[in-house]
């Protein structure tokens, strides 16, 4: 992270004055954040006593401390471990053994009683302020991911200096960011993806920063009211949002009407496949929507759709100097930002004449123009026996093109309830959002057959589903039904929901005609 600590003091000298961060309560102008960086990661250096380097945890919400944390513990050439406050108490004990963690740095709004249990010595984030220092420590820092994915233990994903800011470099020349861009952060800076965009990217540009730790405190369940006009309140030029996010500001803006930002000139929209309907939605309304396409493995982003670029129904073409190509429908990238290995198992192998290589166990294409097309997970591939392949995920982003749906989820089984089954053991999975669950909650039977045979209309006939059942997100929320950024954890949600998805004997419903699939061809 040599480059970013580098420019941020260049801007620190240059416009001392210019703001850089701010939550809401605490500022900081470019002067300022160096001078706490510098002190803070003095104080860091000093933890184990020897001066050599450790693995810190951070814990807390969002907001300047953390920042500083984060940029501190890259100066001091430690090896950062954010605990997400989205995980439970037993993932981050697990975090604090699987990485290593010898010490907490912990903001003044973390839970102190959750922070005990860890274990380890606890300390607040320094205040101390200090002048430039050298940099000698920085190339040497390591920051540790975890990801609960889509089971409930995380696994640590190792990114080093050079992944982090290749990548940074990468997506800031993809973006064009500059230094009177005010980039506006609604994510927990826990992810990986929020940390690019709201530290390293607009820091290392001179940009401000401005932190909504309220908004970010809430991903993963129910979006409050009001985003639209936090939004047009900060007058952003630059978002990273989910797609759960990126719904909920259309929804609010087609209900209450209200403005898009003048400035706001783009909006990155991942974590999950973007439905094009709600991109189409977005776009009408003025929002300049871009999808993109990445993992915590090759350091989250891998492709995306660049400013006057954009390509609908694709995730744009993947970053320069990144070779992706497609191996039996399987996305492959190597190249600079892909991950040095799991924490604990074996370093992929890589070295200058063989960048490092990873399988992403996603499916999908190119286009003419070389834009990536995302088909689905290769492990959600549902194969029926008429020999047809139904990626779940295309057919779900039919249905998540009306504004009444959060989340769906397409799950298969047999006659005897095994896997394969067929279009009679198609079934889908329900979630209203937010503003619609009355509107489900009142709706009888056949209004919500219709809405389903309307969104079904687009999806040849092996893919449609026979069945379907409405389960609210509160509900599935209790069960810890969805990952840390608002995702279904689709085995456990086709589980938990079996019985009424695929009950046994079910007759399938005669609303939607399917059509013979030998004679309807594959997408």
């Amino acid at each position: 992270m040599l480059d970013l600590l580098r420019a941020m003091r260049r801007h620190a000298a240059v416009t001392p004055h210019r703001p850089a961060i701010t939550d809401g309560t605490t500022t900081l102008d470019y002067a300022s954040l160096a001078a706490r960086v510098a002190g803070a990661a003095q104080a860091l250096r000093t933890l184990d006593g020897q001066g050599g380097p450790c693995v810190i945890g951070i814990l807390g919400g969002n907001g300047v401390d953390w920042v500083v944390t984060q940029l501190a513990i890259w100066q001091a050439g430690h090896t950062a471990v954010p605990l997400p406050p989205f995980f439970s108490p037993a993932q981050r004990r697990h975090i604090a053994t699987d990485a290593g963690i010898t010490h907490i740095v912990h903001t003044p709004d973390a839970d102190a009683a959750s922070a005990a249990t860890l274990g380890l010595p606890l300390h607040p984030v320094p205040r101390a302020t200090a002048s430039a220092a050298a940099l000698d420590h920085a190339a040497s820092a390591r920051q540790f991911i975890y990801t609960s994915g889509s089971t409930g233990t995380p696994k640590g994903v190792l990114l080093e200096a050079r992944q982090l800011g290749w990548s940074t470099t990468a997506l800031a020349q993809a973006i064009g960011a500059r230094s009177d861009d005010h980039y506006v952060s609604l994510l927990p800076l826990a992810l990986l993806l929020e940390t690019l965009c709201a530290v390293t990217i607009p820091l290392s540009a001179g940009a401000h920063v401005t932190l909504v730790p309220d908004l970010a405190a809430r991903i993963g369940g129910p979006v409050a009211p009001g985003l639209a006009a936090t939004i047009a309140d900060l007058a952003p030029t630059c978002l990273m949002l989910v797609p759960q996010l990126l719904s909920a500001w259309v929804a609010d803006l087609e209900r209450r009407g209200g403005a898009v930002p003048a400035r706001l000139r783009y909006v990155a929209v991942g974590g999950a496949a973007v439905p094009p309907a709600l991109a189409q939605r977005a776009w009408t309304l003025g929002i300049p929507v871009h999808e993109g396409y990445g993992l915590s493995e090759c350091c989250s982003v891998v492709a995306l759709n660049r400013p006057g670029e954009r390509r609908p129904g694709t995730v744009g073409r993947p970053l320069p100097g990144l070779r992706v190509t497609i191996d039996q429908g399987e996305i492959v990238v190597a190249g600079p930002p892909v991950m040095s290995g799991y924490v604990g198992q074996a370093p992929l192998p890589s070295g200058p004449e063989q960048p490092a290589v990873w399988r992403t166990g996603d499916l999908g294409s190119f286009d003419d123009d070389g834009h990536l097309v995302i088909h689905g997970r290769r492990d959600a591939l549902i194969v029926t026996p008429w020999g047809r392949n139904i990626s779940p995920e295309w057919v779900e982003a039919h249905f998540l093109g009306d504004p009444r749906l959060a989340h769906c989820l397409l799950s298969d089984a047999g006659p005897e309830g095994g896997p394969g089954g067929g279009p009679e053991g198609l079934a889908l999975l329900l979630v209203p959002a937010p503003a619609a669950e009355a509107w489900f909650k009142a709706a009888s039977e056949t209004a919500i057959d219709s809405l389903v045979t309307a969104a079904a209309a687009g999806v040849p006939g092996y893919a449609r589903p026979r069945r379907h059942h409405v389960a609210f997100a509160r509900d599935m929320a209790a069960l810890g039904l969805f990952t840390a950024n608002g995702r279904l954890r689709r085995r456990e949600t086709a589980a938990a929901y079996r019985p009424h998805l695929h009950p046994p004997g079910a007759i399938p419903a005669p609303a939607i005609d399917v059509p013979s699939p030998l004679l309807t061809e594959a997408p």
